[in-house]
């Protein structure tokens, strides 16, 4: 009866003698020290039972050297293996070379390879289909460079056809003049024949290419309307072909988009060509559509400018993109898109990463793919900084609140802001609401990851630009839901900033990765370094006693049906869990779904899956079962249809 007392005893003790060791380190050699002191002191207190079983603890994992890639897309496969995709990863270096990265990640194991990565899928977007394979699209066809590296004036030269019976095409290569300066195209451009208006008139085809100046210097810059001849022609197929330019300068030139789409092959971890996009993407959102279609929206086209609204949908049947005009609407770069349980709207948090103009596209709204209309969800607070926020759906999903937090100005600000507000979906004219508290920091770049008990895992961020002045955040916090609180967590160790990931693991933990800081020091001088090491968080549940475990399910399920499960003990509620494809705090996919538990005795259960496709679509999931104590199970994997 008395074991207890002389176990906190021996705590106590050992806390002691951790705390003189702190307070002699720090009286022999001064405040040099007291940084590492106090940092074993925090190692010591964290690694108790008690504290772990409170607010949870982490773990740090380094890959092997060959395998320590920049997780800037992260995602939970159906076997349990995550899929890290690089590409270059924002290494201008590694572009150029063209060697691109993709890394399977077994955190059961520890088994790892690297599969050979055809394009480079960096900053592209990524939606799971209904097999479970991984559609990526989109990607990057050049990088940036900044003003002051561009010597040659270059931009999009709009080349014109007035032929009404033919259509042109111009190899790479073709120089145009103006001005007595000469201009060469990047790549093949064809231009449709003109055609005839209602009025007898006609009009030119015409298409976009990228041109650059033969010469050096501001004397080939055009500003303002100018006609580029073809060089080559004679005077009457220039009064039909020609080229028009209003800014062809010396200004920054942004990342520009690819077109590339590939379909991750689960079974054999490897990519699967399909049919290119019909437009460039950099910087996209894919979501998923009712017949197992996807949604490809916004990202910086082949010339870096920001799509205008044009949308298109993947066809997983014939592997094939298709233009949908008749969804046009523009939105800014990751636009964070959520796909409501009526199947035919999608809510847009607000949330975003990256491109576009400071005035549009940032208004929170429903979009109704059945006819293209718009409703706007007003109340968000501090809505000029949306960019680089975290939103996500609140569990259970049937509820449909969706939250955002954080997020900071446009472009490269260096505000950020502590909003936390919910938006509840299900009401007529659904208005963001405040949370019950702030995020206790202003913060961007919040990995948000829904657990199996409901609360939702915030960690990482940093409160400036890309963690400028040192400002990574080792904060996380756990938002319950149901009370609405945020309460205190572990810590996280490692910075996480611009291109970090988080997901949820089948076992219960979350995997955090990556983080692209700018600079290293807190004076902004020395230049910072892409983060390879991998956190593990261990939530509380893991430290409160022995968890309940499903010993027999179905593999397949039906949406709207029951199945029968069975458990080592008692079970009171049970969660469907989509995994995760997260890039730039932008995961369409995570959500969680309540089943309906009925015990069938002797630790028997029939569990309904809801009927809605919107709210459980096609595809794989992690089921979970939570016992009384609200302890969940590891997971199995089930797929839906």
């Amino acid at each position: 009866m008395n074991r207890p007392k002389p176990r906190r005893s021996r705590r106590l003790r050992n806390a002691a003698l951790v705390a003189a060791t702190v307070a002699g380190l720090v009286a022999a050699n001064g405040p040099v020290v007291t940084a590492v002191a106090q940092e074993a002191y925090d190692d010591f207190q964290r690694s108790q039972p008690e504290y772990k079983a409170q607010y949870g603890s982490w773990e740090t994992i380094e890959l092997p050297e060959e395998y320590r890639t920049q997780a800037v897309h992260a995602a939970l496969l159906h076997t349990g293996k995550v899929l890290l995709v690089a590409g270059s990863g924002n290494d201008a270096q590694d572009f150029e070379a063209g060697s691109f990265e993709t890394i399977v990640w077994d955190p059961v194991t520890g088994d790892t390879k690297e599969v050979p990565t055809p394009e480079d899928l960096f900053c592209s977007g990524h939606a799971y289909l209904p097999d479970g394979n991984l559609l990526i699209a989109g990607g990057t066809r050049e990088y940036e460079v900044l003003a002051g590296d561009v010597t040659r004036a270059a931009g999009v030269l709009t080349v014109k056809n007035e032929r009404l019976d033919e259509s042109v095409t111009l190899p790479a290569g073709t120089r145009f003049t103006a001005r007595g300066h000469s201009y060469v195209s990047e790549a093949d451009v064809t231009v449709s024949p003109a055609h005839l208006m209602a009025d007898g008139s006609s009009m030119a085809g015409e298409q976009d290419v990228w041109i650059e100046a033969e010469a050096e210097g501001d004397a080939p810059v055009v500003n303002g309307g100018q006609q580029f001849q073809v060089e080559g022609l004679d005077a009457e197929e220039r009064a039909t072909l020609y080229g028009q330019g209003d800014t062809i300068t010396l200004d920054k030139q942004n990342y520009r988009g690819l077109d590339a789409s590939y379909e991750f092959d689960v079974a054999t971890e490897t990519y699967r060509e399909t049919d290119r996009l019909t437009e460039s993407r950099w910087y996209p959102t894919l979501v998923g559509l009712e017949d197992g279609g996807v949604l490809a929206v916004s990202g910086l086209d082949e010339h870096g400018q920001v799509l205008e609204g044009e949308n298109e949908v993947y066809d997983p049947a014939t592997r094939t993109w298709e233009e949908r005009p008749d969804l046009e609407r523009y939105f800014p770069t990751y636009p964070a898109l959520f796909r409501l349980a009526d199947g035919y709207r999608l809510f847009y948090s607000g949330s975003n990463t990256g491109y576009g103009p400071a005035e549009e596209g940032r208004r929170p709204g429903i979009w109704d793919l059945e006819d293209n209309s718009w409703q706007d969800v007003p109340g968000l607070r501090d809505p000029e900084f949306n960019e680089t926020s975290s939103s996500f759906m609140l569990a259970p999903a049937q509820d449909q609140r969706v939250g955002i937090v954080g997020g900071g100005g446009v472009g490269d600000s260096e505000e950020s802001t502590a909003r936390f507000d919910v938006v509840d979906l299900t009401e007529p004219e659904p208005r963001y609401e405040p949370a019950a508290t702030d995020y206790p920091s202003p913060a961007r770049y919040l990995n948000a990851v829904t657990l199996p008990d409901d609360s939702t895992l915030l960690t990482g961020g940093s409160v400036g630009y890309r963690g400028n002045s040192q400002s990574d955040l080792h904060l996380t916090t756990m938002y319950d839901p149901h009370s609405g609180h945020l309460h205190e967590a572990a810590p996280n160790r490692v910075g996480r900033n611009y291109h970090a990931t988080a997901l949820l693991l089948p076992d219960g933990r979350v995997m955090t990765m990556g983080s692209d800081p700018l600079f290293s020091d807190e004076e902004n001088t020395i230049p910072g370094r892409f983060e390879t090491r991998i956190e593990i968080y261990s939530p509380p549940y893991l430290f409160a006693g022995d968890r309940p475990e499903i010993t027999d399910a179905p593999q397949e399920v039906t949406r709207g049906g029951a199945f029968p499960v069975a458990t080592d003990g008692d079970v009171t509620e049970a969660r469907l869990m989509r995994p995760s494809a997260v890039t730039h705090q932008t995961d369409p996919e995570q959500r969680s779904i309540a089943l309906d538990v009925q015990s069938a005795g002797s630790g028997s259960y029939e569990l309904g899956v809801p009927e809605e496709e919107g709210l459980t679509p096609n595809g794989w999931y992690m089921l979970v079962v939570v016992d009384s104590e609200g302890l969940p199970s590891p997971a199995r994997w089930v797929h839906v249809r």
